[in-house]
C-alpha cells in the first residue's frame, strides 16, 4: 500500500466519489428504461428473486468477508432506491396503487349515531362529546370490540376507540381490532387525563381497602397507589364502570380511580385529587367509520403491514418513507396470531392520500409487504 499523506488520501477519495456518483446516475438512467419497459408490459417493479440473485452475484466480486457484507448492504440500498424511482415513474403514468379511499370536503358530524365503550362519565364518553359536540347522539356498549362491531354492522355511524396514552403507552389490544374489523379511521381527538380517587359520600381515605379502575388508569396512578400497599387493586373494563360499581355497592371501603366528571355524574366523594403520576397526561382516541373516506385537510395516514421475517426486511421497507420525504410519526408491532413470533407493524405518518409522495410510498409498501392495509387518513 502506498504511503499517502492525509491530503492525498482525501484527494483520491474525491476522485473516486465523483466516479461513484457518475456511475450511480448512469445506473438510475438504465433503471428508468427498465421502468418504461415495465409500464409498457405491466410487469411488477419488485422482483424479490431477481434481486436476491443479483446481490449474491455482486457479493462474489468482493475479496473479503467484510467487503462482501458491505457490498450486500450497498446493493440492497441501490435496488431499494431504484424501486422508489420506478414507483414514482409508475405514478406519473397514472399507474400507482388505487388506495380505495374517496376524498370528501369534511367528515360529517351532524345527525350521526356514535358508540363508545363503558358508561357515561368514561373518558371515551368525554372524547365522543369533544369530537362530536355536547348534543351528539351517543350510546355505550360494554367492550371495545363491541364498538367496532356496532359500526361494521351498521348500527352506529362512528365508534370512539382509545389507542394511546402519553404515559402508559399503547392500548395494544385495540390495535388488533383495527385489522379484525373493516372500519376506517376518519379522525382523532386528544383528551386530558386527570384521575381522582372517588368514594361513596361520607367515606374517608383511611376507610379504603379496595380500588377499582381500568388497568391503564391504575398504572397511570401507580405512584399514589403504591404508597397504600394494603389496598387491593382490581382492574375493570372502564374508569366510569369502576365509579358506577363503587357507588352502586355503597361500600365505604371501596374506591374508584376515575374522572371528576364521573364523580359528579354518580354523586361521589373526591378522596384525592389528580393522583395520576404525570400531570398533563393525555389519551388519544380514534374515530372510526364504515366508509373509506378522508377529508381534504387530512394530515395523518395510518397503515398496517406484514413483511418477511428476515434480517433487513423492516429496514428496507421503511425506505419507502425516506425516499419519498414522508415523516413517520409512530411505529408499533403486534404478534401475528397464526405465525408464532412473527409480527405485523402499525405505522402513522404525515400526509394526505392525494399527495404524490404519500401515494408513491404506499405503492412501495403494497408491492414489498406480504400484507398491507390503509387504516385511514384523518
Amino acid at each position: 500500500m502506498k504511503n499517502l499523506d492525509l491530503k492525498e488520501c482525501r484527494d483520491k477519495l474525491d476522485v473516486i466519489d465523483k466516479e461513484i456518483v457518475r456511475l450511480f446516475e448512469e445506473r438510475m438512467s438504465v433503471c428508468g428504461d427498465v421502468a418504461e419497459y415495465k409500464i409498457g408490459t405491466g410487469k411488477a417493479v419488485y422482483d424479490a428473486a431477481r434481486e436476491a440473485q443479483k446481490i449474491a452475484a455482486v457479493q462474489e466480486l468482493a475479496h473479503s468477508e467484510f467487503n462482501k457484507e458491505a457490498v450486500k448492504e450497498i446493493f440492497s440500498q441501490l435496488m431499494s432506491v431504484s424501486r422508489r424511482y420506478q414507483y414514482s415513474l409508475l405514478s406519473a403514468h397514472g399507474m400507482g396503487m388505487d388506495t380505495g379511499f374517496t376524498e370528501v370536503e369534511t367528515i360529517g358530524k351532524k345527525n350521526k349515531k356514535i358508540v363508545f365503550q363503558g358508561v357515561e362519565g368514561a373518558y371515551s364518553h368525554a372524547a365522543a362529546k369533544l369530537y362530536f359536540g355536547e348534543d351528539a347522539d351517543l350510546y355505550h356498549v360494554p367492550e371495545f370490540e363491541d364498538t367496532m362491531r356496532e359500526v361494521e354492522e351498521g348500527r352506529a355511524d362512528y365508534a370512539v376507540l382509545p389507542i394511546e396514552n402519553s404515559t402508559a403507552g399503547f392500548v395494544i389490544n385495540n390495535y388488533d381490532l383495527l385489522l379484525k374489523y373493516k372500519n376506517y379511521i376518519v379522525g382523532e381527538v386528544y383528551v386530558p387525563v386527570a384521575h381522582m380517587l372517588l368514594g361513596v359520600p361520607g367515606a374517608k381515605l383511611s376507610d379504603i381497602r379496595t380500588v377499582y379502575s381500568h388497568a391503564q388508569a391504575l398504572a397511570q396512578s401507580s405512584d399514589f397507589l403504591s404508597v397504600h400497599k394494603d389496598w387491593k387493586q382490581i382492574a375493570v373494563l372502564n374508569t366510569a364502570v369502576a365509579a358506577k360499581k363503587v357507588m352502586e355497592e355503597k361500600d365505604p371501603t371501596q374506591a374508584a380511580v376515575a374522572s371528576r366528571t364521573a364523580g359528579e355524574l354518580y354523586g361521589m366523594e373526591v378522596l384525592a385529587k389528580e393522583i395520576n403520576n404525570v400531570k398533563g397526561n393525555t389519551t388519544r382516541f380514534l374515530i372510526l367509520g364504515k366508509e373509506p373516506v378522508y377529508a381534504k385537510t387530512a394530515g395523518k395516514v395510518s397503515v398496517a403491514f406484514e413483511i418477511a421475517h428476515k434480517s433487513g426486511s423492516l429496514y428496507n421497507i421503511l425506505g419507502n418513507f425516506i425516499f419519498n420525504n414522508v415523516n413517520m410519526t409512530m411505529i408499533e408491532s403486534r404478534p401475528i396470531p397464526e405465525k408464532s413470533f412473527e409480527y405485523r407493524f402499525f405505522v402513522d405518518f404525515e400526509g394526505n392520500l392525494s399527495d404524490a409522495g404519500v401515494r408513491n410510498a404506499l405503492t412501495g409498501l403494497a408491492a414489498e409487504a406480504s400484507v398491507m392495509r390503509i387504516l385511514g387518513n384523518y
